[in-house]
């Protein structure tokens, strides 16, 4: 049993929208990530995304609106629920979601990135 100090961690991320994974509670990855700009629209069939905004704010884009999360704040994604991530300005996220989460969804594409354990 070790601790993890998520500043230690936050500083060897150092490209964006490419989550990295510091732990792991059952079946579900610990995960943080670092955003700036936009995302692609996408969607997750089978998993619920928990998105806990650590340094910055997120914008949460939804198709019929957007919920703003602050520092200390966090807002649940529930599975099938067709999002966007926005950042104007660099975010740092803690997120917590099944370890089968793809970070693009049914989107896929050029960003999508495999899950690294920093």
């Amino acid at each position: 049993m070790e601790k993890v100090n998520l500043s230690e961690k936050l500083q060897l991320i150092t490209d964006l929208w490419s989550p990295k994974a510091v732990g792991a509670v059952n079946d579900f990855l610990v995960k943080l990530v670092k955003l700036k700009g936009g995302f692609v629209w996408h969607a997750h069939e089978v998993e619920d995304e928990l998105f806990l905004v650590l340094k910055g704010k997120l914008r949460m884009q939804f198709r019929d609106g957007e919920v703003t999360v602050e520092p200390g704040e966090f807002i649940i994604v529930p599975r099938r629920t067709e999002h966007r991530p926005v950042a104007d300005e660099e975010v740092q996220v803690l997120l917590f979601e099944p370890g089968s989460t793809v970070n693009t969804g049914t989107a896929g594409g050029p960003r999508t990135r495999e899950v690294e354990w920093i």
